[in-house]
Order: C-alpha cells, then sequence, then structure tokens
C-alpha cells in the first residue's frame, strides 16, 4: 500500500504533470488566437490559422479541465483559497476563456468584414489575456499571497486585485506571453505554408529569444530581489493537514534552498534557457518539428523551475507566513488520496493517448484552397 507521504509527493507531481501538460496542448492554442491580428494579414490567411487548431482546441481544454479538478481534490483549501483571493482574475480568466468557442463558432457566420474582424479581436483577447493572468498568478505565488488563516483553517484574503499588477509579477505574466505565443508560432510553422510559415517563423525567432531573456531576469530577480520562504520548524509528513502547525520564516533568496539541497533541479532552468535558445535557431532555420518540440520543453523547464523553487510550498503567505500553504498540510485525506490516484491512473492515460491520436489522425499543413474545397471547420 502507498503510504500518506509517498502520495502527497505523487500528487504534487501529478499536477505538476497536467499543468505542463495544459501548457504543451492548450498553450498552442492560446498562442494562435492571440497572435491571429498579428501574424494573419488576410481573412483568408486568419481562417487557415483558426483551422490549424480547429481540431484540437476544445479537446486541448480537458487537461485544464483535468488540472482544475485535481487541485480541488488533491488540495481543497488551496482551491478555496485561491478563488477568494484570485477571483476578479479567474473570472476575467473564465470570460477570455468564452470568447474562443464563441469566436471559433460565430466569426465566419457572416461575411461583413467588420463582424469577422471583432471576433479576430475577440479570440485575441480570448489567447492573450489566460496567458498574461497566468503568469501573473505564478509570479504572485513566488511573491506570498496576502491572504490568513482563523484557528478553523477558514481563510481572509486582505489584498486587492490591483495589487497582484506588481513589477515582478507582471514580468512572470510576460514571460507566459512570450512563451505560450512562441508555442503558438512554432505550431504554425507546422501546419502552415507561404507567406503565414514565413511570419510564423521570424515572430518565433523573436519570442523565443525573448521568453528566455525574460526568463533570466526574473532569475536573477528571485535570487537578489525579492524574499522567499521557508519551513523552519519539523515537517511531519504523515500528520493530518493543519497547516498552522509549522512555523515559517521569509528571508532573502529562501527560493534557492532546493537548488543547494538537491542539485539536480538546476537542470529545470537550464532546459528552460537551452531549449528556448534551440528553439530560436530551429525556427530560423525552418525546422519547424524541432522548434516544436524545443519550444515545449522550454515550457517545461520553465514549469519546474517555479515548482522546484517553491517546493513544498504551494501557496505561501506573505501576511501570515506560518499559514502558508505547503503539499505537506494542504491536501485531502488518506482515502481521498488514493481514490483519486486509481482515477487519475486510467483517465490521465486515456485523455493522453487520445491527444496523440488526434494529432496523428489531423497531421498535415492547412493550406489556402482547403478552404475552398469544404475541408475547413471554420
Amino acid at each position: 500500500m502507498i503510504d500518506y507521504e509517498v502520495l502527497r509527493i505523487i500528487w504534487w507531481v501529478l499536477v505538476g504533470v497536467l499543468l505542463i501538460g495544459f501548457a504543451i496542448t492548450d498553450g498552442f492554442d492560446l498562442g494562435v488566437g492571440a497572435l491571429l491580428t498579428l501574424v494573419g494579414r488576410t481573412d483568408e490567411e486568419r481562417r487557415v490559422m483558426i483551422n490549424t487548431i480547429g481540431p484540437h482546441w476544445d479537446g486541448n481544454q480537458v487537461w485544464f479541465i483535468t488540472a482544475g479538478g485535481a487541485i480541488f481534490a488533491a488540495w481543497p483549501i488551496i482551491y478555496a483559497t485561491a478563488f477568494s483571493g484570485f477571483y476578479l482574475a479567474l473570472a476575467l480568466t473564465l470570460i477570455a476563456l468564452w470568447m474562443r468557442p464563441i469566436g471559433f463558432d460565430y466569426r465566419s457566420k457572416l461575411p461583413n468584414v467588420s463582424w469577422r474582424k471583432a471576433w479576430d479581436w475577440a479570440l485575441f483577447a480570448g489567447g492573450l489575456v489566460p496567458a498574461l493572468i497566468f503568469g501573473v498568478a505564478f509570479g504572485n505565488l513566488l511573491l506570498g499571497v496576502p491572504f490568513e488563516l482563523d484557528s478553523n483553517l477558514r481563510s481572509t484574503y486582505t489584498g486587492s486585485f490591483f495589487a497582484l499588477l506588481s513589477p515582478f509579477a507582471l514580468i512572470c505574466g510576460l514571460i507566459s506571453v512570450s512563451m505560450l505565443l512562441n508555442h503558438g508560432a512554432t505550431w504554425l510553422q507546422l501546419k502552415t505554408t507561404d507567406n503565414l510559415l514565413y511570419r510564423a517563423r521570424l515572430v518565433a525567432v523573436i519570442l523565443s529569444l525573448v521568453s528566455v531573456v525574460l526568463f533570466v531576469l526574473a532569475g536573477i530577480w528571485v535570487a537578489f530581489g525579492i524574499e522567499g520562504f521557508v519551513v523552519t520548524s519539523a515537517i511531519d509528513t504523515l500528520a493530518t493537514s493543519n497547516p498552522l502547525n509549522k512555523t515559517v520564516v521569509q528571508k532573502s533568496g529562501a527560493w534557492l534552498t532546493n537548488y543547494e539541497r538537491y542539485p539536480w533541479m538546476l537542470s529545470a532552468p537550464l532546459l528552460g534557457i537551452f531549449a528556448g535558445l534551440v528553439c530560436a535557431w530551429m525556427s530560423f532555420k525552418g525546422r519547424g518539428g524541432l522548434a516544436f518540440a524545443a519550444s515545449s520543453l522550454s515550457m517545461t523547464g520553465i514549469i519546474l523551475t517555479a515548482g522546484f523553487s517553491m517546493f513544498p510550498f504551494l501557496m505561501p503567505s506573505s501576511t501570515m507566513p506560518n499559514a502558508s500553504l505547503t503539499m505537506w498540510d494542504a491536501t485531502s485525506s488518506l482515502l481521498t488520496l488514493k481514490i483519486m490516484f486509481a482515477v487519475a491512473c486510467i483517465f490521465v492515460p486515456l485523455v493522453l493517448a487520445y491527444t496523440l491520436y488526434s494529432f496523428w489522425v489531423m497531421r498535415g499543413r492547412v493550406k489556402a484552397s482547403d478552404l475552398n474545397q469544404g475541408h475547413a471547420i471554420y
């Protein structure tokens, strides 16, 4: 039987896998939507771009839904605290995401130019806004979220929406935007031809380098510009979940502690940087497949860097550090984790299998001639 400590680690890994899966799959269609008004110059080109993601975007959303469900099941107090503190930000994210299915379905209903341009900008917002907010959210996790817990573990958020938009958090938001738009550009290299392909290559070269530079700047900022969190009391990894049964302090450079303790974790930031540079080079050389793979690895490295830096913290509190939520004290019961682990062992491989199968079936490039032959979805 798997004990409580191991299950907590497994769920930390599983949620990380789901977030990375969401970034790789749903990331490219968010990126394509945000690039719609930048890379696509004509209505025909924009229809081609939309049809490259048409067979995939709704299936890719499953990774996002699964990750949200996993957080709710494994870390319910994280789910509750996040929705209390980030309510307006999450509402904006959902509103932006609504623009995607509505925009895809309604854009081509009328031939009117103004109608289609309006939906193009809606799809742009549907790709850009979630990408920005996801990054800003991670930035605020590294800074610490202003919440407190009472003796009954009821959370109270003491911050405001605009307080989330600090300079460091915005840098993290720009990293998220640049890497997801870059991922969309590498996808277009795989799926388009002619002028669209050349423009996508140029955008990918630029955004790959921008994401690497911003990632390095954020790393320097984390090392020297912000205070991290560290548990100073003994951690009982098998105890009943109670975040208040520990002592936490903030200190400069605390987010680097894990790299000193576990040097192998340095592979994550190195992967994020190296794969980003490879993506820029492969895009420049016209190797779309390798550019897409490198973009996926770069995002994986960047996300893992955030997770490794914060381990074991999930949501630190800037106003009540002892109430910070970690993977050891914010989890569901042992029985819940066991049941959900069994469910995950069945359904996560299924989601991965049908995702890969759909990519294989829908392989190939989308050309303007396909739109006129009735092969287009939108």
